[in-house]
């Protein structure tokens, strides 16, 4: 048995923490300032983590690298097994053409290209997300800004910064989910806590998109209608997340927002021709005024609406037991590692849920669409295997990435590196978001990043004397604004909308947005710990 250390380093926690943190900065550098390609970054990052895993953790080689492989895995399913099958969906409405309809649908709705961005990247990115996931939203979204006529770097950047208030309910609230389950804590009081802090990034996150897009006249011009959509997006989210389902957050949030953004005067006025030649730089559709008829239009959002049913019937306590029937749970070969305090960590076991887990629903929904839509069987076949392929050095990046995630985490980095800021004392609270941030600029993925962290966040906590379900909530809330900068969705949005290896141009641009949101949900969450808003918590 390996048993994990904090301090291998000079029996040092803060030198330890230092030597912990290169893998994970390594991967920013190779991205940011060498401009190399994010799935090669991904492997040279992974390579860190084993030799510092080996060599400074003392983690056995057949182990680390057996760590890795359950990273591999874990990559591949259940994560790339949702965005294979929610891209294969979207190809498949491309190849009948329902998605060109469904875009005109959506470019009718305004043709004020600020507008749109909210619509598109922002309501219907969150609805997205709310269904799949996982870097399904940024890619989707990126290419109907490009039909629109944004050009490509814009489309990627909106749609990044977009994926952030949804996240943390995401993929049918899989991240809260995991969060409670690894903490112990109740999912409704996590999911009560977590709906009262991201609900203020979707009051902030609208008024930065309109400013992405067209600048201070953009902010100037459109704040109403990116104010209404994000109080709503907000209210609704805080609502059904705190008194209906946290499954249920992010749909109703969309549906809400959405709703909203239509119903405000300003938002279906005709936009000024020079805001349209200065913001559409892209080459536009030239089918966009085309008249669709009532029959297809409806058969175009018909995938989406089939998505939203396939997820609710398995909610459904019945069909949830049944489903999880499916799912096989066995010990990870080659793999026998204790926590510092000498207990087995959870990884020695591995559950593989094959009909429960989002991609399957997803794949179900899908063979659902391909009838609807009118895809033959074989047709479907090829575009799935078609898809596996646009997305090959997406699934490499996911990979390696995750594989780096879970060798960092069973080898002791990860816990390292959440001891040294646990450390902090009193400023515990203000780091509590930067260490979800951190989880999720490294794998990905907010349900990673609370699995990561989690329980870490809620031990902290309670030696400091702090709410264990505000520090929890915080991981994820914190963790929702490392999704743009994490090098799997820059992969993703970067290969929908052809700018294939400009990974690191793409990260140079959100970063900034990235950081500086992460500071105001750092001082919201240390307020919350406060009198100041500590009457926002339950």
């Amino acid at each position: 048995m390996f048993v994990q250390q904090l301090e291998p380093v000079a029996d040092s926690l803060a030198l330890s923490a230092l030597v912990a943190s290169l893998p994970l900065v390594t991967v920013l550098v190779l991205l940011g300032a060498v401009r190399m390609k994010a799935h090669r970054a991904g492997l040279i990052g992974l390579a860190v983590a084993v030799l510092v895993g080996w060599l400074a953790f003392g983690m056995p080689v057949g182990q680390t690298l057996s760590a890795g492989a359950q990273g591999v895995l874990f990559g591949l399913f259940p994560i790339m097994w949702i965005v294979v099958n929610a891209l294969w969906v979207y190809r498949m409405t491309v190849r009948t053409q329902h998605f060109d309809i469904l875009r005109r649908s959506f470019g009718r709705v305004s043709d004020d290209p600020r507008i749109q961005a909210l619509v598109i990247a922002f309501c219907f990115g969150a609805l997205l997300e709310a269904l799949a996931g996982f870097g399904a939203p940024v890619a989707i979204c990126s290419v109907m800004l490009v039909a629109l006529g944004f050009d490509p770097v814009k489309a990627a950047v909106v749609s990044l910064v977009a994926n952030t208030a949804p996240v943390a309910f995401g993929a049918m609230g899989t991240p809260v989910v995991t969060l409670a389950q690894v903490t112990g804590l109740p999912l409704d009081d996590v999911a009560t806590v977590v709906g009262r802090q991201t609900p203020l990034l979707a009051l902030v996150v609208p008024l930065i998109l309109v400013f992405l897009v067209d600048g201070r006249r953009g902010l100037r011009e459109t704040w109403l209608p990116a104010l209404v959509c994000g109080v709503a997006f907000a209210v609704a989210q805080f609502a059904a997340s705190n008194f209906v389902s946290a499954q249920l957050a992010d749909i109703a949030a969309a549906l809400v927002g959405a709703g909203a953004l239509i119903a405000v005067p300003g938002a279906r006025r005709p936009a000024d021709e020079p805001v349209r030649a200065a913001v559409l730089t892209g080459v536009r559709s030239e089918d966009l005024d085309e008249e669709d008829p009532r029959r297809e239009v409806l058969r175009a959002y018909a995938p989406y609406a089939l998505i939203v049913v396939v997820f609710s019937v398995a909610q459904i306590p019945p069909v949830k037991r049944l489903l999880a029937e499916a799912t096989r749970v066995f010990d990870w070969p080659f793999l026998d590692v204790a926590g510092p305090d000498g207990e087995p960590v959870g990884a020695n076991v591995f559950s593989l849920p094959l009909l429960g887990t989002g991609g399957t629903l997803v794949l179900l929904a899908g063979l659902v669409t391909a009838v609807v839509i009118g895809v033959r069987a074989g047709t479907a076949a090829r575009e799935w295997v078609a898809t596996v392929h646009e997305l090959r050095y997406a699934i490499l990046t996911v990979t390696s990435v995750l594989a780096l995630a879970y060798v960092m985490n069973l080898s002791g980095q990860a816990a390292t590196i959440g001891q040294s800021v646990a450390a902090a004392g009193a400023g515990l609270a203000f780091l509590s978001p930067v260490l979800g941030w951190f989880g999720v600029a490294v794998s990905g993925s907010d349900t990673s990043a609370n699995a990561l962290f989690g329980a870490l966040q809620v031990s902290a906590a309670r030696e400091s004397g702090l709410s264990p379900e505000l520090l929890a909530a915080a991981n994820s809330s914190g963790g929702v604004l490392g999704k743009m900068i994490s090098p799997q969705n820059l992969t993703i949005a970067c290969a929908a909308v052809g700018l294939a290896g400009r990974e690191g141009d793409l990260l140079r641009k959100v970063l900034p947005w990235s950081l500086g949101l992460l500071l105001v949900m750092c001082l919201v969450v240390m307020a919350q710990s406060t009198a100041v808003l500590g009457w926002m918590l339950p």
